[in-house]
């Protein structure tokens, strides 16, 4: 190899290095984006350039782009099973890069109105409790149980006499940030942090949604967020809940359906905020 010849291939290698190095730092899957009903996913998945439509088991996936970026709308859903299967078939699946589960939910904090945004700084499960023991005929009362967290140990949850504590699953701080950055083009209602509740009950007691919200600060109540978080942190995937009240009746907000497609117009801005973040 003449010495010409040498410095034409320096040369090469060297131009191909920062295209090698970013795409060594740029995040290697897809973002995942859950809504578990059709009117929480539909609307999204129409907003893809050239999207696939996939069916594996009983669950819907789109996937197309975004600004050119890979992006998978995962129909979910309903309830806390069905959510925990889907975040676990999209991690095995599509390896995902992010994953942001968004849809409706029912206010817990008066203070918050119909098309309010939660982003889950945290999502907790308001299906893990162990009640006291009582006799028969000594009654029941929800605001005795205690939080029981189910990955506290590998012994007998109901024998686990540390478990009382309320198992918080945190939003990833980069996806909050992102979130909360596209706030301002927002123009239905307010963009706040708080915590998003989730569990297979439709709770409508005001006073158990009182207790929720001042014992375990939950602002707002659905099905699904706190199982994909889970699963998530299982295979450590950043993720986020983002949630739109569509009702609250700690104030008599009454229930519009379509909050569901506000949501998702808002969640179509931090995708794209995302994307212009990781793509620098």
């Amino acid at each position: 190899m003449t010495h010409k010849t040498i410095r034409q291939a320096l040369t090469a290698c060297c131009l191909l290095l920062p295209a090698v190095s970013f795409a060594q730092q740029a995040p290697k899957g897809p973002v995942v984006i859950q809504g578990a009903m059709p009117i929480e996913a539909e609307h999204f998945a129409q907003r893809l350039d050239n999207p696939k439509e996939e069916q594996i088991g009983g669950w819907r996936f789109w996937s197309g782009t975004i600004d050119g970026y890979p992006v998978v709308v995962s129909e979910t859903l309903k309830g806390m099973s069905n959510s925990a299967a889907a975040t676990a078939i999209a991690a095995t699946h599509f390896h995902p890069a992010a994953i942001i589960n968004q849809g409706t939910a029912g206010g817990h904090d008066p203070a918050l109105k119909v098309y309010d945004i939660v982003l889950g700084k945290y999502s907790v499960n308001l299906g893990a409790f162990k009640t006291p023991h009582k006799l028969k005929g000594e009654g029941s009362d929800s605001r005795e149980w205690k939080p029981m967290d189910l990955l506290a140990s590998k012994g007998s949850a109901g024998e686990d006499k540390n478990a009382h504590t309320m198992r918080q699953f945190p939003a990833d701080a980069q996806l909050l940030a992102v979130a909360n950055s596209v706030s301002k083009t927002y123009s239905k209602g307010k963009v706040v942090e708080g915590v998003i509740g989730s569990a297979d009950i439709w709770d409508s007691e005001l006073d158990r949604i009182s207790f929720f919200h001042n014992t375990y600060n939950t602002s707002a109540e659905e099905m699904e967020t706190a199982s994909a978080a889970q699963i998530a942190a299982a295979f450590n995937i950043p993720f986020v809940g983002i949630r739109i009240l569509s009702n609250n009746i700690t104030n008599d907000g009454k229930y519009d359906p379509q909050t569901g497609l506000a949501c998702q117009d808002y969640v179509y801005q931090v995708v794209k905020a995302y994307i212009a973040k990781v793509q620098k």
